[in-house]
């Protein structure tokens, strides 16, 4: 599913069962709440923390998605076309940092 696919998809399924997109600000906190249950399952999973017994039935991809759904929401409502605003991104990072990550001797074990 290309992004394009995916904003439209994301369209259809709001205009068919969602009735309306939630407004912005709505949406916004959504978003945040829906990054912070990807927060709690990777602080269990891959941090210090343990899992709870109410938490061991979460799926990392299922929050993950989530958090993409409510960013295409916010997309599609505000006019912004995911596929050209990943490649002005993209290419942005490309620019910015085409040599920056090499020549980080943090990530970079062969940087002298």
């Amino acid at each position: 599913m290309t992004l394009q696919e995916l904003q439209d998809c994301v369209d259809r399924w709001i205009k068919e069962y969602g009735v309306r997109y939630f407004n912005e600000l709505t949406n916004m906190a959504i978003l945040t709440e829906e990054v912070g249950e990807v927060a709690r399952i990777i602080a269990r999973k891959y941090g210090e923390q343990s899992f709870k017994e109410s938490d061991k039935n979460n799926n990392l991809s299922d929050e993950i998605a989530d958090v993409l759904w409510v960013l295409v929401c916010l997309a599609n409502q505000t006019g912004i076309d995911l596929t050209e605003a990943m490649q002005r991104n993209i290419d942005k990072k490309t620019k910015r940092d085409a040599l920056r990550h090499r020549q980080n001797e943090k990530i970079n074990p062969n940087t002298k």
